[in-house]
């Protein structure tokens, strides 16, 4: 009889315990715009393993790729709401918290991507992160370089006299506004995922994204030509809500840090594949055109320092001040 006994209470107690563990796991939710076959995808992936690892399985990270939990805009307001624990943004979307945060979204103002990787390791943009999250309340973790932005196209374009009157799809931002601007084209703005069936149909004639991006979503399929303009160093920021950071308490450092390790290891990734798809997509049938690059940054370099911007004179030479 005793022994029953017990035998039943220690049951009991593994049982308590087992149903309590259960209950500590929490399951966060990153939310992305880009297809599970990206490099950004597989880095999210990556972060929850490390995130499970890092708080001994007390969180998981489920990610929803390819806009399942909304477009970009849907995604930045979900974050701020906590209904999203982690998603990827342009920096242009936290640009419309803290204006000069935008600045290495802006054509030509990043040199090369040694010189982006510098910026984003620097004081100026840990000041500009911070101000950002006084603002928003978010947390940007990581910065993961996302390429050189190149026009596509149906035509050569070599010069930005072959851009005057160009319907080119750019995001709603004005960081992306700014170089066809400049260059005499028509910037139309649309949504990511409506880029490849606009462009079939001729809705627009153009659209400008990193090689990776142009490959991976087949955007050279409805273009004939590549046109390597470079003209804008693009980036992805993995931006975290302050709703769950504050839930999280000290195990919010682990997400952060699981996030930012998974960033650093998916830009190197990227410089590689940039530096081998030029040759792939000739391969495709693709005309593959180099330009002048020096006269695309003289038609925008007016603008980086006009009134319109977003930053002030002191700010854009903190930027170029930093050596690549």
């Amino acid at each position: 009889m005793f022994n029953f006994g017990k035998t039943a209470f220690g049951a009991a107690c593994i049982f308590a315990l087992s149903a309590t563990a259960g209950l500590a796991q929490e399951t966060l939710r990153f939310g992305h715009v880009y297809e599970a076959s990206t490099p950004y995808h597989a880095a999210a992936v990556r972060a929850a393993e490390l995130l499970e690892e890092k708080t001994d399985g007390r969180y998981k990270m489920e990610v929803f790729p390819a806009s399942q939990l909304g477009k970009e805009a849907a995604l930045n307001e979900a974050l701020s709401l906590g209904t999203v624990d982690a998603i990827y943004t342009g920096v242009a979307f936290l640009g419309q918290s803290y204006g000069p945060i935008s600045i290495s979204d802006y054509p030509f103002t990043m040199r090369s991507y040694d010189h982006w990787k510098a910026y984003v390791n620097s004081d100026l943009f840990n000041e500009m992160a911070a101000e950002y999250k006084n603002i928003s309340g978010n947390t940007v973790a990581a910065m993961t370089y996302y390429g050189a932005r190149h026009v596509t196209s149906n035509k050569p374009i070599l010069a930005p006299a072959d851009m005057d009157g160009l319907k080119i799809r750019t995001p709603n931002a004005p960081a992306y506004q700014m170089f066809p601007t400049a260059t005499g084209a028509n910037p139309t703005p649309m949504a990511f995922a409506e880029v490849y069936l606009a462009l079939q149909q001729g809705v627009v004639d153009a659209q400008e994204n990193p090689l990776p991006t142009i490959q991976f979503k087949k955007f050279y399929e409805v273009q004939s030509n590549i046109n390597l303009t470079g003209h804008i160093t693009n980036s992805l920021a993995v931006v975290v809500s302050p709703v769950t950071l504050g839930k999280m308490g000290n195990d919010g450092q682990a997400l952060l840090d699981a996030l930012a390790e998974a960033a650093s290891n998916t830009s190197d990734e990227i410089v590689q594949s940039e530096a081998e798809l030029a040759d792939w997509f000739r391969e495709q049938g693709v005309t593959v055109n180099e330009v002048d690059r020096a006269t695309f940054m003289a038609a925008v370099a007016p603008l980086l320092t006009g009134n319109d911007v977003p930053w002030d004179a002191e700010t854009f030479e903190r930027l170029q001040a930093i050596q690549d």
